[in-house]
Protein backbone atom coordinates (compact mmCIF):
# COMPACT_ATOMS: atom_id res chain seq x y z
CA UNK A 1 0.00 0.00 0.00
CA UNK A 2 1.34 3.38 -0.94
CA UNK A 3 1.97 5.91 1.77
CA UNK A 4 -0.89 8.36 2.21
CA UNK A 5 -3.58 6.10 0.74
CA UNK A 6 -6.15 4.90 3.23
CA UNK A 7 -8.32 1.99 2.17
CA UNK A 8 -11.60 1.38 3.96
CA UNK A 9 -12.14 -2.34 3.40
CA UNK A 10 -15.67 -2.26 4.84
CA UNK A 11 -16.61 0.48 2.40
CA UNK A 12 -15.14 -1.49 -0.53
CA UNK A 13 -17.02 -4.64 0.52
CA UNK A 14 -20.31 -2.78 1.06
CA UNK A 15 -19.94 -1.16 -2.36
CA UNK A 16 -19.17 -4.54 -3.91
CA UNK A 17 -22.17 -6.09 -2.14
CA UNK A 18 -24.53 -3.42 -3.47
CA UNK A 19 -23.21 -3.36 -7.04
CA UNK A 20 -23.19 -7.16 -7.32
CA UNK A 21 -26.47 -7.41 -5.38
CA UNK A 22 -24.87 -9.99 -3.07
CA UNK A 23 -24.46 -12.46 -5.93
CA UNK A 24 -28.21 -12.98 -6.20
CA UNK A 25 -28.02 -13.41 -9.99
CA UNK A 26 -25.81 -16.46 -9.53
CA UNK A 27 -28.01 -17.83 -6.75
CA UNK A 28 -31.15 -17.47 -8.88
CA UNK A 29 -29.50 -19.44 -11.66
CA UNK A 30 -28.43 -22.04 -9.08
CA UNK A 31 -32.09 -22.42 -8.08
CA UNK A 32 -32.96 -23.21 -11.70
CA UNK A 33 -30.12 -25.71 -11.98
CA UNK A 34 -30.97 -27.48 -8.71
CA UNK A 35 -34.61 -27.72 -9.82
CA UNK A 36 -33.42 -29.29 -13.08
CA UNK A 37 -31.27 -31.70 -11.07
CA UNK A 38 -34.33 -32.51 -8.95
CA UNK A 39 -36.29 -33.34 -12.10
CA UNK A 40 -33.41 -35.50 -13.35
CA UNK A 41 -33.37 -37.47 -10.09
CA UNK A 42 -37.15 -38.03 -10.31
CA UNK A 43 -36.71 -39.91 -13.58
CA UNK A 44 -36.50 -43.70 -13.85
CA UNK A 45 -32.89 -43.72 -15.04
CA UNK A 46 -29.75 -45.49 -13.92
CA UNK A 47 -27.92 -43.56 -11.20
CA UNK A 48 -24.85 -43.14 -13.43
CA UNK A 49 -27.02 -41.51 -16.10
CA UNK A 50 -28.62 -39.20 -13.53
CA UNK A 51 -25.18 -38.15 -12.29
CA UNK A 52 -23.99 -37.48 -15.82
CA UNK A 53 -27.06 -35.34 -16.56
CA UNK A 54 -26.50 -33.55 -13.24
CA UNK A 55 -23.02 -32.55 -14.40
CA UNK A 56 -24.38 -31.46 -17.79
CA UNK A 57 -26.97 -29.28 -16.03
CA UNK A 58 -24.21 -27.35 -14.28
CA UNK A 59 -23.03 -26.17 -17.70
CA UNK A 60 -25.98 -23.78 -17.67
CA UNK A 61 -24.65 -21.97 -14.60
CA UNK A 62 -22.46 -19.30 -16.16
CA UNK A 63 -24.64 -18.25 -19.12
CA UNK A 64 -27.76 -18.30 -16.97
CA UNK A 65 -26.02 -16.30 -14.23
CA UNK A 66 -24.83 -13.66 -16.67
CA UNK A 67 -28.33 -13.38 -18.17
CA UNK A 68 -30.08 -13.14 -14.79
CA UNK A 69 -27.48 -10.69 -13.45
CA UNK A 70 -28.09 -8.51 -16.50
CA UNK A 71 -31.86 -8.68 -15.98
CA UNK A 72 -31.63 -7.66 -12.31
CA UNK A 73 -28.94 -5.06 -13.12
CA UNK A 74 -26.26 -6.65 -10.94
CA UNK A 75 -22.63 -5.98 -11.82
CA UNK A 76 -21.12 -9.46 -11.71
CA UNK A 77 -17.76 -8.40 -13.21
CA UNK A 78 -16.91 -5.67 -10.67
CA UNK A 79 -14.04 -4.34 -12.78
CA UNK A 80 -13.73 -1.11 -10.80
CA UNK A 81 -13.59 -2.80 -7.42
CA UNK A 82 -10.22 -3.97 -6.05
CA UNK A 83 -11.87 -7.15 -4.73
CA UNK A 84 -13.71 -7.91 -7.98
CA UNK A 85 -11.39 -10.73 -9.07
CA UNK A 86 -11.64 -12.39 -5.67
CA UNK A 87 -15.27 -13.34 -6.36
CA UNK A 88 -14.17 -15.28 -9.44
CA UNK A 89 -11.47 -17.08 -7.45
CA UNK A 90 -13.92 -17.96 -4.68
CA UNK A 91 -16.25 -19.50 -7.23
CA UNK A 92 -13.46 -21.38 -8.99
CA UNK A 93 -12.35 -22.75 -5.60
CA UNK A 94 -15.46 -24.93 -5.66
CA UNK A 95 -13.99 -26.79 -8.63
CA UNK A 96 -11.06 -27.92 -6.49
CA UNK A 97 -13.51 -30.13 -4.59
CA UNK A 98 -14.81 -31.82 -7.74
CA UNK A 99 -12.35 -34.76 -7.47
CA UNK A 100 -14.30 -35.72 -4.33
CA UNK A 101 -17.50 -35.63 -6.40
CA UNK A 102 -15.93 -37.66 -9.21
CA UNK A 103 -14.60 -40.18 -6.69
CA UNK A 104 -18.09 -40.61 -5.28
CA UNK A 105 -19.50 -41.05 -8.77
CA UNK A 106 -17.01 -43.86 -9.43
CA UNK A 107 -17.13 -45.61 -6.05
CA UNK A 108 -20.70 -45.07 -4.80
CA UNK A 109 -22.76 -43.23 -7.39
CA UNK A 110 -25.74 -42.77 -5.05
CA UNK A 111 -23.72 -40.34 -2.94
CA UNK A 112 -22.77 -37.98 -5.79
CA UNK A 113 -25.78 -35.65 -5.57
CA UNK A 114 -25.39 -35.38 -1.79
CA UNK A 115 -21.69 -34.61 -2.06
CA UNK A 116 -22.36 -32.07 -4.80
CA UNK A 117 -24.97 -30.38 -2.58
CA UNK A 118 -22.58 -30.36 0.42
CA UNK A 119 -19.80 -28.86 -1.71
CA UNK A 120 -22.15 -26.24 -3.08
CA UNK A 121 -23.41 -25.29 0.37
CA UNK A 122 -19.93 -25.17 1.89
CA UNK A 123 -18.54 -23.02 -0.92
CA UNK A 124 -20.89 -20.20 0.11
CA UNK A 125 -19.06 -19.62 3.40
CA UNK A 126 -16.32 -17.24 2.13
CA UNK A 127 -18.97 -15.14 0.40
CA UNK A 128 -20.02 -14.06 3.89
CA UNK A 129 -16.77 -12.12 4.08
CA UNK A 130 -16.73 -11.15 0.40
CA UNK A 131 -20.19 -9.56 0.42
CA UNK A 132 -20.14 -8.78 4.16
CA UNK A 133 -23.38 -10.75 4.41
CA UNK A 134 -24.12 -12.89 7.47
CA UNK A 135 -26.65 -15.02 5.58
CA UNK A 136 -23.81 -16.77 3.75
CA UNK A 137 -21.99 -17.49 7.02
CA UNK A 138 -25.11 -18.92 8.61
CA UNK A 139 -26.55 -20.95 5.75
CA UNK A 140 -23.32 -22.47 4.39
CA UNK A 141 -22.83 -24.89 7.29
CA UNK A 142 -26.57 -25.45 7.70
CA UNK A 143 -26.88 -26.46 4.05
CA UNK A 144 -23.88 -28.79 4.19
CA UNK A 145 -24.93 -30.55 7.39
CA UNK A 146 -28.57 -30.81 6.30
CA UNK A 147 -27.54 -32.36 2.98
CA UNK A 148 -25.44 -34.92 4.84
CA UNK A 149 -28.36 -35.94 7.06
CA UNK A 150 -30.80 -35.97 4.14
CA UNK A 151 -28.45 -38.30 2.28
CA UNK A 152 -28.30 -40.59 5.31
CA UNK A 153 -32.07 -40.70 5.82
CA UNK A 154 -33.58 -40.15 2.34
CA UNK A 155 -34.00 -43.91 1.82
CA UNK A 156 -33.10 -43.74 -1.86
CA UNK A 157 -35.33 -40.74 -2.63
CA UNK A 158 -32.39 -38.74 -3.93
CA UNK A 159 -34.63 -36.12 -5.59
CA UNK A 160 -35.28 -34.75 -2.08
CA UNK A 161 -31.72 -33.39 -1.91
CA UNK A 162 -31.75 -31.11 -4.98
CA UNK A 163 -35.24 -29.84 -4.18
CA UNK A 164 -34.17 -29.07 -0.61
CA UNK A 165 -31.08 -27.37 -2.00
CA UNK A 166 -33.29 -25.18 -4.22
CA UNK A 167 -35.36 -24.29 -1.14
CA UNK A 168 -32.26 -23.32 0.84
CA UNK A 169 -31.09 -21.19 -2.08
CA UNK A 170 -34.43 -19.37 -2.17
CA UNK A 171 -34.16 -18.72 1.58
CA UNK A 172 -30.61 -17.42 1.10
CA UNK A 173 -31.80 -15.14 -1.72
CA UNK A 174 -34.57 -13.67 0.46
CA UNK A 175 -32.12 -12.99 3.31
CA UNK A 176 -29.63 -11.45 0.89
CA UNK A 177 -32.29 -9.18 -0.62
CA UNK A 178 -32.96 -7.74 2.85
CA UNK A 179 -29.21 -7.34 3.37
CA UNK A 180 -28.83 -5.66 -0.03
CA UNK A 181 -31.66 -3.20 0.65
CA UNK A 182 -30.16 -2.20 4.00
CA UNK A 183 -26.70 -1.70 2.49
CA UNK A 184 -28.03 0.20 -0.49
CA UNK A 185 -29.41 2.84 1.87
CA UNK A 186 -25.99 3.22 3.53
CA UNK A 187 -23.88 3.13 0.35
CA UNK A 188 -26.00 5.59 -1.61
CA UNK A 189 -26.73 8.08 1.20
Amino acid sequence: MERGIVVDLDEIRNNLSVKAKNGIGFLLSAVVIWLIIGLIFMQALEIETKNLYMLFATGLMFPLSVGISTMIKADWQLKNNPLGQLGLYLNLAQLIYFPILFFAMMVQAELAVAIFAMITGAHFFPYGWFYKAKAYYILAPIISVTMMFLALFSQGKLWILPLTMAGFLLLLIVLLIFDYKNKRKVVYE
